[in-house]
Protein backbone atom coordinates (compact mmCIF):
# COMPACT_ATOMS: atom_id res chain seq x y z
CA UNK A 1 0.00 0.00 0.00
CA UNK A 2 3.06 2.57 0.73
CA UNK A 3 3.09 5.48 2.84
CA UNK A 4 1.17 9.15 1.80
CA UNK A 5 4.36 10.65 1.06
CA UNK A 6 3.21 14.47 -0.10
CA UNK A 7 4.96 12.89 -3.35
CA UNK A 8 2.80 10.03 -3.75
CA UNK A 9 -0.62 12.36 -2.47
CA UNK A 10 0.36 14.53 -5.04
CA UNK A 11 0.43 12.10 -7.58
CA UNK A 12 -2.74 9.73 -6.62
CA UNK A 13 -4.73 13.33 -6.79
CA UNK A 14 -3.10 14.41 -10.29
CA UNK A 15 -4.69 11.19 -11.34
CA UNK A 16 -8.07 11.81 -9.87
CA UNK A 17 -8.07 15.37 -11.38
CA UNK A 18 -6.32 17.71 -8.70
CA UNK A 19 -3.02 19.42 -9.05
CA UNK A 20 -1.67 19.83 -5.40
CA UNK A 21 0.81 22.62 -4.16
CA UNK A 22 3.71 21.26 -2.64
CA UNK A 23 1.89 22.46 0.46
CA UNK A 24 -1.05 21.56 0.00
CA UNK A 25 0.14 17.53 -0.35
CA UNK A 26 2.36 17.82 2.54
CA UNK A 27 -0.61 18.70 5.15
CA UNK A 28 -2.53 16.44 3.45
CA UNK A 29 -0.76 13.45 3.73
CA UNK A 30 0.18 14.65 7.29
CA UNK A 31 -3.79 14.29 8.27
CA UNK A 32 -4.27 10.90 6.10
CA UNK A 33 -0.99 9.26 8.01
CA UNK A 34 -2.70 10.45 11.37
CA UNK A 35 -5.65 9.27 10.73
CA UNK A 36 -4.78 6.16 9.82
CA UNK A 37 -2.68 5.88 13.14
CA UNK A 38 -5.75 6.90 14.77
CA UNK A 39 -7.29 4.55 13.16
CA UNK A 40 -5.65 1.42 14.31
CA UNK A 41 -6.96 2.03 17.65
CA UNK A 42 -10.03 3.26 17.30
CA UNK A 43 -12.99 3.32 14.20
CA UNK A 44 -12.59 6.47 12.66
CA UNK A 45 -12.97 5.32 9.08
CA UNK A 46 -13.74 2.57 7.60
CA UNK A 47 -10.45 2.36 5.20
CA UNK A 48 -7.16 1.26 6.06
CA UNK A 49 -5.59 2.07 2.28
CA UNK A 50 -4.40 5.71 2.00
CA UNK A 51 -5.00 5.55 -1.57
CA UNK A 52 -8.99 5.01 -1.20
CA UNK A 53 -9.08 7.56 1.80
CA UNK A 54 -7.14 9.47 -0.46
CA UNK A 55 -10.21 9.12 -3.12
CA UNK A 56 -13.02 8.38 -1.18
CA UNK A 57 -12.80 10.90 1.85
CA UNK A 58 -10.54 13.17 1.27
CA UNK A 59 -11.30 14.03 -2.11
CA UNK A 60 -14.66 15.34 -0.99
CA UNK A 61 -12.78 18.29 0.50
CA UNK A 62 -11.29 20.15 -2.11
CA UNK A 63 -14.70 19.61 -4.23
CA UNK A 64 -16.44 20.97 -1.44
CA UNK A 65 -13.78 24.24 -1.83
CA UNK A 66 -14.74 24.77 -5.40
CA UNK A 67 -18.06 24.76 -3.90
CA UNK A 68 -18.30 27.02 -1.49
CA UNK A 69 -15.91 29.77 -4.37
CA UNK A 70 -19.29 29.81 -6.11
CA UNK A 71 -21.25 30.71 -3.10
CA UNK A 72 -21.66 34.42 -1.68
CA UNK A 73 -20.25 34.10 1.60
CA UNK A 74 -18.51 36.75 3.82
CA UNK A 75 -15.10 37.48 2.82
CA UNK A 76 -14.18 36.18 6.38
CA UNK A 77 -16.63 33.49 7.16
CA UNK A 78 -17.23 32.23 10.85
CA UNK A 79 -17.73 28.74 9.79
CA UNK A 80 -19.54 25.61 11.48
CA UNK A 81 -19.45 22.19 10.70
CA UNK A 82 -21.75 20.28 12.42
CA UNK A 83 -21.14 16.60 13.56
CA UNK A 84 -17.55 16.63 11.92
CA UNK A 85 -16.46 13.06 12.95
CA UNK A 86 -13.12 12.50 12.43
CA UNK A 87 -12.57 15.92 10.62
CA UNK A 88 -13.99 14.85 6.85
CA UNK A 89 -14.81 17.14 4.85
CA UNK A 90 -13.14 19.91 7.64
CA UNK A 91 -10.39 19.30 7.90
CA UNK A 92 -8.60 18.88 4.63
CA UNK A 93 -11.42 21.39 3.26
CA UNK A 94 -8.92 24.22 5.39
CA UNK A 95 -5.59 22.82 3.30
CA UNK A 96 -7.94 24.00 0.46
CA UNK A 97 -10.26 26.96 1.80
CA UNK A 98 -8.91 29.06 4.74
CA UNK A 99 -10.84 31.99 4.84
CA UNK A 100 -12.33 33.18 8.34
CA UNK A 101 -13.24 30.68 11.56
CA UNK A 102 -14.01 27.43 11.29
CA UNK A 103 -15.30 25.68 14.13
CA UNK A 104 -15.99 21.66 13.78
CA UNK A 105 -18.56 20.71 16.52
CA UNK A 106 -18.30 17.17 17.13
CA UNK A 107 -20.01 15.28 20.83
CA UNK A 108 -17.75 12.00 20.94
CA UNK A 109 -14.45 12.72 22.78
CA UNK A 110 -12.12 10.26 20.77
CA UNK A 111 -12.83 11.85 17.67
CA UNK A 112 -12.59 15.15 19.10
CA UNK A 113 -9.42 14.35 20.58
CA UNK A 114 -8.11 12.87 16.90
CA UNK A 115 -9.41 16.18 15.66
CA UNK A 116 -7.06 18.43 18.42
CA UNK A 117 -4.32 16.25 17.69
CA UNK A 118 -4.46 16.54 13.55
CA UNK A 119 -4.88 19.78 14.12
CA UNK A 120 -1.14 20.57 16.11
CA UNK A 121 0.58 18.85 13.99
CA UNK A 122 -0.93 20.25 10.56
CA UNK A 123 -0.60 24.14 12.43
CA UNK A 124 -3.95 25.05 10.56
CA UNK A 125 -5.05 28.55 11.04
CA UNK A 126 -8.26 29.62 13.02
CA UNK A 127 -9.81 25.81 13.09
CA UNK A 128 -10.51 24.47 16.17
CA UNK A 129 -12.69 21.32 17.25
CA UNK A 130 -15.74 22.11 19.81
CA UNK A 131 -16.28 18.85 22.03
CA UNK A 132 -19.83 19.59 22.87
CA UNK A 133 -23.55 18.55 21.35
CA UNK A 134 -24.18 21.48 18.57
CA UNK A 135 -27.39 22.98 21.36
CA UNK A 136 -24.45 23.86 23.54
CA UNK A 137 -21.98 25.96 20.96
CA UNK A 138 -20.27 28.63 22.63
CA UNK A 139 -22.96 31.61 21.75
CA UNK A 140 -19.50 33.50 20.17
CA UNK A 141 -19.90 31.30 16.98
CA UNK A 142 -22.92 32.87 16.51
CA UNK A 143 -23.95 34.32 14.07
CA UNK A 144 -22.75 32.03 11.93
CA UNK A 145 -22.01 33.09 8.15
CA UNK A 146 -21.77 29.35 7.02
CA UNK A 147 -22.83 25.71 8.68
CA UNK A 148 -21.56 22.88 6.82
CA UNK A 149 -23.66 19.34 7.57
CA UNK A 150 -22.92 15.94 6.13
CA UNK A 151 -24.82 13.35 7.70
CA UNK A 152 -25.07 14.79 10.82
CA UNK A 153 -29.11 14.84 11.08
CA UNK A 154 -31.89 14.48 8.11
CA UNK A 155 -31.55 18.48 6.22
CA UNK A 156 -34.75 19.55 7.20
CA UNK A 157 -33.54 19.28 10.69
CA UNK A 158 -30.25 20.66 9.64
CA UNK A 159 -32.07 23.94 8.33
CA UNK A 160 -34.29 24.60 11.20
CA UNK A 161 -31.44 24.44 13.86
CA UNK A 162 -29.41 26.88 11.26
CA UNK A 163 -32.26 29.45 10.67
CA UNK A 164 -32.52 30.87 13.42
CA UNK A 165 -28.38 31.04 13.39
CA UNK A 166 -27.12 32.30 10.51
CA UNK A 167 -26.02 36.00 9.66
CA UNK A 168 -28.01 37.54 7.51
CA UNK A 169 -26.87 36.66 4.26
CA UNK A 170 -25.68 33.37 5.35
CA UNK A 171 -25.50 30.22 3.99
CA UNK A 172 -26.55 26.41 4.91
CA UNK A 173 -24.30 23.53 2.57
CA UNK A 174 -25.78 20.02 2.85
CA UNK A 175 -23.89 17.28 1.61
CA UNK A 176 -25.95 14.78 0.19
CA UNK A 177 -25.83 11.40 -1.76
CA UNK A 178 -28.48 12.60 -3.77
CA UNK A 179 -29.96 15.32 -6.09
CA UNK A 180 -30.91 18.50 -4.13
CA UNK A 181 -34.96 18.08 -3.39
CA UNK A 182 -37.79 18.98 -5.58
CA UNK A 183 -40.48 19.45 -2.58
CA UNK A 184 -39.04 22.70 -0.75
CA UNK A 185 -41.85 22.09 1.55
CA UNK A 186 -39.70 21.22 4.28
CA UNK A 187 -37.59 23.98 3.41
CA UNK A 188 -40.23 26.52 2.77
CA UNK A 189 -38.08 29.45 4.85
CA UNK A 190 -35.00 28.68 2.38
CA UNK A 191 -34.06 28.77 -1.15
CA UNK A 192 -31.79 26.94 -3.21
CA UNK A 193 -28.36 28.64 -4.13
CA UNK A 194 -26.26 26.79 -5.30
CA UNK A 195 -25.98 22.75 -6.22
CA UNK A 196 -23.20 20.48 -7.39
CA UNK A 197 -22.90 17.02 -8.62
CA UNK A 198 -19.52 15.40 -8.37
CA UNK A 199 -18.00 11.73 -8.63
CA UNK A 200 -15.73 10.26 -6.39
CA UNK A 201 -15.70 7.03 -4.50
CA UNK A 202 -17.27 5.58 -6.82
CA UNK A 203 -21.20 7.15 -6.69
CA UNK A 204 -22.37 10.43 -7.42
CA UNK A 205 -22.28 12.88 -4.54
CA UNK A 206 -24.10 16.38 -4.40
CA UNK A 207 -23.71 19.74 -2.36
CA UNK A 208 -27.16 22.04 -2.05
CA UNK A 209 -26.55 25.43 -0.91
CA UNK A 210 -29.73 27.37 1.17
CA UNK A 211 -29.68 30.75 1.93
CA UNK A 212 -33.41 31.83 4.36
CA UNK A 213 -35.69 32.98 2.01
CA UNK A 214 -36.27 36.26 3.72
CA UNK A 215 -32.08 37.28 2.77
CA UNK A 216 -32.20 39.81 0.26
CA UNK A 217 -31.53 38.47 -3.61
Amino acid sequence: MGKPTPENVAALAAKLGRNLEPEQARLLALYIESLLKWNRVMNLVAHSDWKRVLGDLVADSWHLADFLDTLSIADSPSTLDLGAGAGLPGIPLRVFWTPGTYRMVEIREKRVAFMRYALSRMKLQNTQALGCRVEDIPEEAFPADLILSRAFRPWPDVLAFALPRLADGGVCVILANEAPPTDMAPAASWRLVGSAKYHTGGKDRYFWGFTPASASK
